[in-house]
């Protein structure tokens, strides 16, 4: 797997290739040589089928095709999701993660300490944030015509659900519709809000 280091800056250093790796990894993207046998894979760990859709691919690739459309990285976008799906009453179960990262994610090679998968699930959040943050000043700002957000709203619902499809969710003709209205409604709601703050101002 290759270091994102270099683009991301300091708070995305991989950490498979750090000194936040687990003792049994390997910084050059080759898996560990595993110590137990595969009957000593968790069964939730056995039967996830998220990412099963990329088989074969390479982390490279991914995260190419990520940072063209997003502003995560590919393993940022892979332990987000993790985190989620292996969440309990309790926390994150983060050293399940990191263990059997390679197990859980096919374009992932190396194992992570759970400080490193608290670290990428972090970087993961402040980018959609800032990214948020982004995007509704461009939609309140006034800089776009509602047909300029309409049709900005569209690509990118693209590539989310997409996303989602990658992941394994299979969505109905019917939900994408749906999701489209809900955040069309929402896109509105926003300009209309915009407009009448930006009056007020005036």
């Amino acid at each position: 797997m290759s270091d994102d280091s270099q683009a991301d800056g300091p708070v995305d250093d991989d950490p498979a290739a750090t000194s936040t790796a687990p003792s049994g990894s390997s910084a050059t993207g080759t898996p560990p040589s595993p110590a137990t046998g595969a009957d000593d894979v968790p069964p939730d760990v056995r039967k996830y089928e998220r990412f099963k859709k990329m088989d074969g691919a390479q982390y490279d690739r991914v995260n190419d095709f990520l940072r063209d459309r997003t502003y995560v990285t590919a393993r940022e976008w892979a332990i987000a999701r993790l985190c989620v799906d292996f969440r309990t009453e309790t926390g994150v179960e983060m050293t399940k993660i990191g263990e059997n990262l390679p197990e859980l994610v096919p374009f992932m090679t190396d194992t992570y300490s759970p400080q490193a998968v608290n670290q990428a699930r972090a970087s993961f959040e402040e980018k959609v944030q800032k990214a948020g943050a982004t995007f509704l000043y461009g939609a309140m700002s006034g800089f776009f015509t509602a047909e300029e957000l309409d049709e900005m709203m569209y690509e990118v619902t693209e590539v989310a659900k997409f996303l989602l499809e990658v992941e394994g969710v299979d969505l109905s003709v019917a939900e994408e519709l749906d999701a489209e209205d809900r955040v069309s409604e929402v896109m509105r709601e926003v300009r209309e809000s915009s407009e009448a703050l930006r009056d007020d101002l005036d």
